[in-house]
């Protein structure tokens, strides 16, 4: 699911994501028994595949093919949102790469970017196992990122969010990591086996996001007076759409008594408690700011998603026979 562009990027980027892990050490989160940066196995990142972390979107294309895992249709769908949410993030962040504020951050948001579209390919490949081309065949990572239509899609509204200035991407990253976090915590106890092991590598990684995202808020909000209005200008922005994120419907509760998925409405707490010690140090507030509407998990999207599948499916449809 990438373009020769892309595994280029993600070749530079395997190369110095160690200089990377350094980040902004002189800067703590804020948050008790936080991991320092570039915290965890040094190697948890998709762009290198190391033992004990967990299968590799490879290793779940086999066991599609071979029959020896096959998603029931609820924890495709399932899937298909977790999935949806890492791919478009992804799309979204790797529009930074050469246009970040410094090198550093063209290095660190290029690796979250690179963490998402593995774990987007990983959660994609598993739903297409329950999902049929018209040959019969599962459906395919790329058959779901390209070959969708855009009601089909499945991602929160935030994800689509556009990058704004600088301090608004760190906001919508800054809330991003800290759900994931605790989703992907939690999911790593599902009764589904793919799915603990999908969230078992990803939790890894948004460690890093999360502490990379913390860092950042404390930076800006304690910079400038330019740097501090920008970041409580950018979490305004980003927060309507917060909401969506912890929502609860009919899927998600069968999927969780059956022990296969996590109830968002679940997370809510520690969510808030976490974000609320890092916006205290910063000597921020939760925004007062109304929700939006949401509904991208039926399908219902902002008017930014369109461009983004126009912007990544436009060389697969030029090229149908082309492996990206």
């Amino acid at each position: 699911m990438s373009s020769p562009e892309t595994k280029a990027t993600e070749t530079k980027a395997t190369e110095t994501s160690a200089e990377a892990a350094t980040g902004h050490g002189d800067i703590s989160t804020g948050v008790p028994n936080a991991a320092p940066t570039g915290s965890g196995d040094s190697n948890a990142s998709a762009t290198r595949i190391t033992p004990g972390n967990a299968l590799r979107p490879e290793d779940i294309a086999l066991e599609v093919r071979t029959g020896l895992v096959k998603p029931s249709g609820d924890v495709a769908e399932y899937a298909l949102r977790l999935g949806d949410d890492a791919l478009i993030l992804a799309q979204r962040l790797g529009h930074w790469i050469s246009r970040a504020p410094e090198l550093e951050e063209d290095v660190a948001l290029g690796n979250i970017a690179l963490d998402q579209l593995g774990h987007a390919r990983s959660f994609l490949t598993y739903a297409g196992g329950a999902l049929a081309n018209e040959d019969g065949t599962a459906k395919s990572e790329d058959d779901l990122a390209y070959f969708r239509r855009e009601h089909e899609f499945r991602s929160a509204h935030l994800f689509e969010q556009p990058n704004g200035d600088f301090a608004v991407t760190i906001a919508r990253q800054f809330v991003v990591s800290y759900y994931q976090f605790e989703l992907y915590r939690r999911l790593t106890e599902s009764s589904d086996e793919t799915l603990a092991a999908i969230a078992a590598k990803a939790v890894k990684e948004v460690d890093y996001h999360r502490d990379h995202s913390a860092q950042w808020i404390l930076r800006l909000a304690g910079g400038t007076d330019e740097s501090r209005k920008r970041i409580i200008h950018g979490l305004k922005l980003v927060w309507p759409y917060v909401g969506e994120l912890f929502e609860d419907d009919a899927l998600v509760t069968r999927l969780a008594e059956a022990g296969a998925a996590v109830v968002p409405s679940s997370i809510r707490e520690d969510f808030d408690r976490l974000i609320g010690e890092v916006l205290k140090e910063a000597g921020l507030e939760v925004p007062d700011v109304p929700s939006a509407p949401g509904g991208g998990r039926s399908g219902k999207h902002s008017e930014h998603l369109g461009y983004i599948l126009a912007e990544m499916q436009v060389l697969a449809r030029e090229y149908p026979g082309a492996s990206w």
